[in-house]
């Protein structure tokens, strides 16, 4: 059901890789919802995804972008400047990558050159989307900008490696831009710390399956699932939330506040 929250609003989402991508149902939501977009994605991702299919589906302009890159990202947003005729309501920043866990480097044996990539890659890349839209001016007042992380931020899940760091430095900047962008004009910029969800990127940790059977146990409401987070990243790119920013949302169920439950113990005694 659509309730023409972001009726008139114009947004970018990052990293739509294919149907199981967050990125991907979040873009959907945000159309049926009223809103008109742009979808970027790497040029290697442009061409391993599906994101003309979607970009079709929801009338949307494809404007490739490699996030690491200052110059693809002034054309990004000049290209978004030109095509809504001004600056953009909200963003998705659904970007994630660890060469580290990739080639199954453990992690007090991580390669460090492939560790700056992957830090480039999924964290410094929002400074560097928040940096080049405040300089162009390409965020409207009271915009406001998501990014996707996950809990393993605050606790040891060891075989996502060097991801937790990546998504603890992450949510930082996303407190810290969230300061200055919220003075300047008022943009508003949180992360959704997700369940566990069977995404392409999702699906390269080690021993994923076991980490979503784990939480759907510990979770009084169980997984939240990937079209309940579009759900969740629409109202929160609605003028319904407009006072919250700075933010670290765990939307998961209820697995960051439970310490045990009884499922977990019957599972733990078998």
């Amino acid at each position: 059901m659509a309730y023409n929250l972001l009726k008139g609003k114009k947004g970018i989402i990052f990293g739509a890789l294919n149907e199981q991508s967050i990125a991907w149902k979040v873009a959907q939501r945000a159309v049926e919802e009223g809103a008109e977009i742009i979808l970027s994605n790497a040029p290697i991702a442009l061409r391993m995804g599906e994101l003309n299919k979607l970009a079709e589906q929801c009338n949307a302009p494809v404007v490739g972008a490699d996030v690491t890159s200052n110059d693809d990202l002034v054309n990004l947003f000049t290209k978004s400047q030109e095509h809504f005729g001004g600056g953009v309501d909200f963003i998705l920043h659904s970007i994630g990558m660890s060469v580290n866990v990739r080639k199954g480097i453990s992690y007090p044996e991580n390669n460090y050159d492939f560790t700056h990539k992957g830090l480039d890659i999924s964290a410094l890349s929002l400074h560097r989307v928040l940096s080049t839209a405040m300089k162009m001016d390409a965020i409207n007042e009271w915009g406001s900008v998501l990014a996707l992380t996950y809990i393993a931020a605050q606790r040891v899940f060891p075989d996502y490696n060097d991801m937790a760091d990546n998504k603890a430095y992450l949510e930082s900047i996303a407190r810290s831009f969230g300061y200055y962008y919220g003075k300047k004009k008022h943009v508003r910029i949180n992360t959704i710390s997700q369940s566990p969800t069977r995404t392409t990127a999702g699906s390269g940790v080690k021993g994923f399956d076991g980490f979503i059977n784990y939480a759907e146990k510990m979770s009084p409401l169980g997984n939240a699932d990937a079209d309940q987070c579009a759900d969740y990243c629409v109202s929160m790119f609605s003028d319904l939330t407009k006072m919250v920013t700075m933010q670290n949302l765990f939307h998961d169920g209820g697995f960051s506040f439970t310490g045990v439950t009884p499922e977990v113990i019957e599972q733990m005694e078998k």
